[in-house]
C-alpha cells in the first residue's frame, strides 16, 4: 500500500483507540440512559444537542486550523478532551452532569475532525483519496469492532456493571492521547494577523466555489434524516432482540464496516465518489425500510450487514468528495464547514425522530427516512450531470 505514509497509518491508530473508547459505550448508551430514567424523546434531544456542539466547534477549529496553518495542536488537544469524558460519565447520573460530559466529547471531536481530515487530504492525491479516507475509516471502525466486543465481554462477567465500562473506556482513549504525541508537522513561518470569529466560517459556505457548493446539498439534505445510530439500536431492542444481542447486531454492523471501508474507497475512485455515494444511500434506504418491517433476529442481521456496507460509503466517501472540490489551504474551513452543519442537521434529525418514534411509532420514522433517501440519491444522479467548474477528479 503505496499511499500509507506514516502521518496517515497514526492518525488512523488513533482513530481506532478512541473509537475503542466511544464504541464500548455507545451501544450500552441508550440502555443505560433508560436505565436511569431517560426517555426516548430525552435521549433523541441529548444526542442532538451534543452533536450541534459538536458541530459549530468543527466548523470554528477547521478555520482556525487554516488560519495558524497548523493541525497537530487540534488533533491532540480534541483526542484529549474526548478521552477524558469518557471515565467522568461514571461519576454521577443526573441529566445535567450526562450532558455535561457528552458536550466534552462531542467539544473534543469538533476540536479535531477537521483539522485531522485536512492533514489526512494533505497527505493524499485527488487519484488515491478514496483509497486513503476508506483506509482510515476502516481503521477507526476497528474500534467500532473491538469496543462493543470487550463491552459484550465485561457485561458476561459483570452484568448491568455500566459504569465499570466508563472507567475501563479511559485506558484505550489514554493510549490515543499518547500516539497523538508521535504526529510530526511542519511549524509555520508566519503568525496569522487576525484570528476568526466563532461563527466565521458561515461566510466560507456562502463565498465558496460552486462544485463545493453541488457536493454540499446532498449530502446535507441526507444528515437532516441520518439521526443517531441509537435509533437503530432502540429498534432492535424494541423487536425482541436482548440487551446482548443489540451489541452483537452492532458488533457485526461495524465488522462489515471495518471489512467493506478501504474496498469501498478503492471503487469510488475507479468508478467515482458521487456513485459509489449514491449507492451507499440505497442501502440505506433499504436498511431502514427493511428495519420498519422486521421482527425476527435472523432478519436485524441481515439488515445490519446491509447498514454496514452503507457506512463503508459514505462518511469517509463525503470527506473525500468535498476534499477534491478546494485547495489544499481552504481543506481545514472547508471540511470543517461540511461537518458542521452536518452535526448541526444531525441535532435537528435525532431531536425530530424522538418526536416522530413517541407521535406516530418507530415505523412511521423508519418508512419516512427510507423514503427520503431515495429522494436524496436521485439528486445526487441529476448532479451527475453537471459539470464541476474546476477539473477535479470525482
Amino acid at each position: 500500500m503505496k499511499f500509507l505514509t506514516r502521518t496517515i497509518i497514526l492518525l488512523s491508530v488513533i482513530s481506532l483507540f478512541t473509537d475503542l473508547a466511544s464504541e464500548m459505550l455507545y451501544p450500552i448508551m441508550p440502555v443505560y440512559l433508560q436505565s436511569i430514567g431517560f426517555s426516548v424523546l430525552l435521549i433523541g434531544i441529548l444526542e442532538g444537542i451534543a452533536e450541534g456542539i459538536a458541530g459549530l466547534s468543527k466548523g470554528y477549529f477547521g478555520k482556525l486550523s487554516d488560519t495558524i496553518g497548523q493541525r497537530r495542536p487540534f488533533i491532540q488537544i480534541g483526542y484529549s478532551i474526548s478521552a477524558l469524558s469518557k471515565p467522568m460519565l461514571a461519576l454521577f447520573s443526573s441529566v445535567y452532569w450526562i450532558f455535561i460530559c457528552r458536550s466534552m466529547d462531542r467539544v473534543g471531536k469538533g476540536i479535531r475532525t477537521a483539522p485531522r481530515d485536512a492533514m489526512l487530504s494533505a497527505e493524499s492525491t485527488p487519484q488515491n483519496k478514496g483509497k486513503v479516507f476508506g483506509f482510515h475509516r476502516g481503521m477507526d471502525t476497528l474500534g467500532a469492532v473491538l469496543g462493543p466486543a470487550f463491552a459484550l465481554l465485561i457485561l458476561y462477567f459483570y452484568p448491568s456493571q455500566y459504569k465499570l465500562i466508563f472507567l475501563i473506556a479511559f485506558i484505550p482513549g489514554a493510549l490515543a492521547i499518547i500516539s497523538g504525541f508521535f504526529i510530526h508537522e511542519k511549524q509555520s513561518a508566519e503568525k496569522p494577523k487576525a484570528y476568526p470569529s466563532f461563527l466565521s466560517f458561515f461566510n466560507y459556505l456562502k463565498n465558496s466555489r460552486p462544485d463545493y457548493k453541488n457536493a454540499l446539498i446532498p449530502i446535507l439534505l441526507f444528515a437532516l434524516i441520518n439521526s443517531s445510530d441509537m435509533f437503530l439500536l432502540l429498534k432492535a431492542k424494541q423487536s425482541g432482540a436482548s440487551d446482548l444481542n443489540v451489541i452483537v447486531l452492532y458488533i457485526i454492523y461495524n465488522l462489515i464496516y471495518v471489512l467493506l471501508s478501504f474496498p469501498m474507497g478503492a471503487l469510488a475512485d475507479k468508478i467515482g465518489i458521487k456513485t459509489t455515494y449514491a449507492i451507499g444511500l440505497l442501502l440505506f434506504s433499504l436498511t431502514y425500510i427493511g428495519l420498519g418491517f422486521c421482527n425476527q433476529l435472523s432478519q436485524m442481521v441481515i439488515i445490519f450487514v446491509i447498514y454496514g456496507a452503507f457506512a463503508a460509503m459514505n462518511d469517509g466517501l463525503a470527506k473525500a468528495w468535498i476534499s477534491n472540490t478546494i485547495p489544499k489551504e481552504e481543506a481545514g474551513t472547508a471540511l470543517g464547514t461540511m461537518t458542521a452543519f452536518q452535526s448541526i442537521c444531525t441535532m435537528l434529525s435525532s431531536a425530530i425522530a424522538g418526536f416522530i418514534w413517541i407521535k406516530w411509532g418507530s415505523e412511521v420514522l423508519f418508512f419516512l427516512t427510507g423514503g427520503t433517501a431515495i429522494i436524496i440519491t436521485l439528486i445526487i444522479i441529476g448532479l451527475n450531470n453537471l459539470k464541476p467548474k474546476r477539473i477535479l477528479h470525482y
